[in-house]
């Protein structure tokens, strides 16, 4: 039973914050966190992404980013990953954890979720539909595992 979620991206402030706090709200009686594989710790959510989640509903306030470690990874029941690069990088930082480690898009297109971060408003609104349908896909399957 996966009682806890860890999503995973490179620096923490754009797509996993977004991921992350999408998860919690379909899912609150879920352990959801974020962190980034080359984290800008203690940095707050891109302005870009916390604007364009904002107006969809999402609050990105109070996130800092955090760095992926393995005891955090560990710690988690199933850690997601944005990109296939990552769950790559998971997997050669801590071999025993890739069994648990799977693409956040993976009932969606299974390819990846791109990086938005210094790009253009409408490329992170589009990343931010990417995100929620691989959440609405995840959750779907996860209140199956209940």
């Amino acid at each position: 039973m996966i009682n806890s979620i860890l999503v995973v991206c490179i620096g923490n402030i754009c797509r996993s914050p977004v991921g992350e706090r999408v998860l919690q709200l379909q899912l609150p009686n879920m352990k959801v966190k974020s962190a980034g594989l080359g984290a800008l710790v203690g940095h707050s959510a891109d302005l870009t992404a916390s604007e364009v989640a904002q107006e969809l509903g999402i609050s990105l306030n109070g996130h800092k980013g955090r760095q992926f470690t393995v005891e955090l990874g560990t710690s988690q029941d199933l850690i997601l990953a944005m990109e296939p690069a990552h769950r790559s990088e998971i997997g050669q930082i801590a071999p025993q954890l890739l069994g648990k480690t799977m693409l956040y898009g993976h009932w969606t297109d299974g390819r990846g979720i791109e990086d938005p971060y210094k790009a253009s408003r409408e490329f992170h609104e589009m990343i931010f539909g990417k995100i929620k349908d691989a959440s609405d896909a995840w959750v779907s399957r996860l209140r199956l595992d209940k």
